[in-house]
C-alpha cells in the first residue's frame, strides 16, 4: 500500500486502472457535478444542495490538505478524489476523524453514477481502513448508511465491517422513513481479518 506519496499530494494506484489522490481545488467541479445527480443523493442526507453549500464545506477541508501536503503531514478530514487513468471522475472516499473521541475515524464514500457495481467503493474503503490502523494509529473506523442503500452496507461488509447497530426512521426518504446502519471495526477486527 502506497501512503507516502499520496500524503504527499501525488495519485496513488488504487487498481490497475483507477487513481487516487487528495482533494484539490479542481476536483470540486466534478464533486458538485456527481452531488446533483438525484440517483447519487437518493441516498445522501446533505444533498442536493446549492452549490455555495458544497463551497462553504469542501472549502476548508481543500485548504486543511493544502497545508498539511506542505507540512508533510495528513489532512484532518482525509479525502480523496478517485479517476480512472484517463482522468474521468469516478468519485470521492473520505476518511474523517471523529471529533473528542481520539483514535475513531469514520469512513465514506460517494460514486458518479457511471462508476456504480465495479467494486470501487469497496476499493477505496479498504484503502482507506488500512491506512487508519496502519499510518494513523485508529482504534476505531466506523460508518453508517441508509437500510435502503444495499449497495453501500454490501460494501461496508466485503470490507469487514460488523453492523453494529440500528436507529429507525432515522432518514426521510420521499413521504417516509428509512433506517440508519451503524457498522464498525475495532484495531483486534482488522488485525484478524488480514
Amino acid at each position: 500500500m502506497s501512503t507516502l506519496s499520496l500524503k504527499k499530494g501525488q495519485p496513488v494506484a488504487l487498481t490497475s486502472t483507477l487513481n487516487m489522490s487528495l482533494i484539490t481545488q479542481s476536483d470540486l467541479p466534478d464533486i458538485i457535478d456527481m452531488l446533483g445527480n438525484p440517483a447519487v443523493n437518493e441516498y445522501l442526507f446533505f444533498a442536493p444542495a446549492p452549490v455555495e453549500i458544497y463551497e462553504g464545506f469542501f472549502g476548508p477541508i481543500i485548504e486543511n490538505t493544502e497545508s498539511a501536503i506542505a507540512a508533510g503531514e495528513w489532512p484532518e478530514q482525509l479525502t480523496v478524489v478517485i479517476r480512472n487513468t484517463k482522468g474521468t471522475y469516478m468519485g470521492m472516499a473520505g476518511l474523517p476523524s471523529v471529533m473528542f473521541l481520539e483514535g475513531n475515524f469514520e469512513v465514506g464514500y460517494q460514486l458518479a453514477e457511471h462508476a456504480w457495481g465495479q467494486g470501487i467503493a469497496t476499493q477505496a474503503a479498504q484503502y482507506l481502513t488500512a491506512l487508519a490502523f496502519n499510518e494513523l494509529s485508529a482504534h476505531k473506523v466506523t460508518a453508517d448508511c441508509y437500510a435502503s442503500n444495499v449497495g453501500s452496507y454490501k460494501t461496508l461488509e466485503k470490507c469487514g465491517f460488523k453492523r453494529e447497530g440500528c436507529q429507525n426512521d432515522y432518514y426521510k426518504v420521499g413521504n417516509g422513513f428509512v433506517d440508519r446502519l451503524h457498522y464498525g471495526m475495532t484495531k483486534a477486527d482488522f488485525i484478524a481479518k488480514n
